[in-house]
């Protein structure tokens, strides 16, 4: 990106209030604390209570990035999600009445776990338009609300949350500025992350789902395979564009899917491990609000730094993926 750039000036999060542990998994699925965090390096996460839904989440992750910038307005709101509040309307025109911030252009962003990158990527086009100074980008899920609660394969990898960013119009070079971005999908690999029944294709045929249909399923070792490769290919492609080598990075931000998964990405990229930023033992796997979490989460806590090199990266059911590259900048706490 050259000239005018989207730089990130604020960063926020939110976790719903109820929390639920491996052993809280184990007393009721055929599962235990150390299988869950073996396979995992999970050993908790956190849930919607009845009655509160994705744009709940998402209000509340926007209240903090906002105050994090510094702003109580933006020409733009996106919310990537899996989970919407409606099939119809979308999602984030409700966050953005709920946020006080009038009229302005609101709409849904869906690539599953990429779904965040998919979104930055188009609030920075909306800068680099000229149509908005500042937007809003929010990742927020309620996976725990498409889960067979009898799967103890997904009950055990996903918890629910909300983050995001604001991004202000800046120079391409400045800190906050983000890189280039490496988007791309494959949709013959639809069924490997999947919830079958909800859409026209099913509900088209006339007939009710069949057993399951209604619920989250992947291919858990397909699943394994191509994250781990698309995250790496993509990674690569975003560090040769923005000029930049796997030793020049501080920290590697990469989507909360699994442990085993971020491990073997690092090892892909010959990254030393503990440059990796990983909360999902706290808050395992929240979809497109994963890496804006872990943003929040690593600047509130000193972990990433003012000057830090940074590089983010997903995959994501389509199959999708992504990734880009950025400075870190000063931005407060919310």
């Amino acid at each position: 990106m050259t000239g005018d750039g989207a730089v990130i000036c604020g960063v926020g999060s939110w976790l719903p209030p109820v929390l639920v542990t491996n052993a809280d998994l184990a007393a009721r699925l055929d599962t235990s604390d150390e299988w869950i965090r073996t396979r995992t390096g999970i050993r908790q996460r956190y849930v919607v209570p009845p009655g509160m839904a994705t744009g709940d989440l998402a209000v509340e992750a926007g209240r903090a990035a906002l105050k994090s910038a510094g702003v109580d307005a933006v020409d733009a709101v996106i919310v990537a999600t899996t989970t919407p509040d409606r099939p119809c309307p979308a999602t984030a025109p409700s966050v953005a009445a709920r946020l006080g911030l009038g009229g302005v252009a609101a709409f849904d962003v869906g690539a599953v776990c990429t779904g965040f990158l998919y979104a930055l990527a188009a609030g920075a086009g909306l800068i680099a338009s000229s149509f908005a100074e500042r937007v809003l980008v929010l990742g927020s899920d309620t996976f725990s609300t498409i889960l067979d609660p009898a799967d103890r394969s997904t009950m055990a990898v996903f918890g629910d949350g909300a983050g995001g960013v604001v991004l202000r119009r800046g120079g391409a070079g400045v800190p906050g500025a983000l890189g280039p971005f490496v988007l791309g999908s494959d949709g013959a690999q639809v069924d490997l992350i999947t919830v079958r029944a909800g859409g026209s294709s099913q509900r088209s045929t006339g007939h009710p789902p069949g057993p399951g249909e209604a619920f989250f399923t992947m291919a858990g070792r397909e699943v394994f395979a191509a994250a781990v490769q698309r995250m790496a290919s993509a990674s690569r492609q975003a560090l040769d564009t923005a000029g930049w080598t796997v030793g020049d990075l501080d920290v590697l931000v990469a989507h909360q899917a699994n442990l085993r998964i971020l491990r073997a990405v690092a090892d892909d990229l010959e990254l030393d491990p503990d440059r990796m930023i990983v909360d999902l033992d706290r808050t395992a796997n929240t979809a497109a609000a994963s890496i804006p979490l872990a943003l929040d989460q690593a600047n509130a806590s000193g972990r990433l730094r003012a000057g830090d090199r940074v590089l983010l990266t997903a995959f994501g059911g389509g199959a999708t993926w992504g990734a880009t590259t950025l400075v870190w900048p000063d931005v407060d706490a919310a």
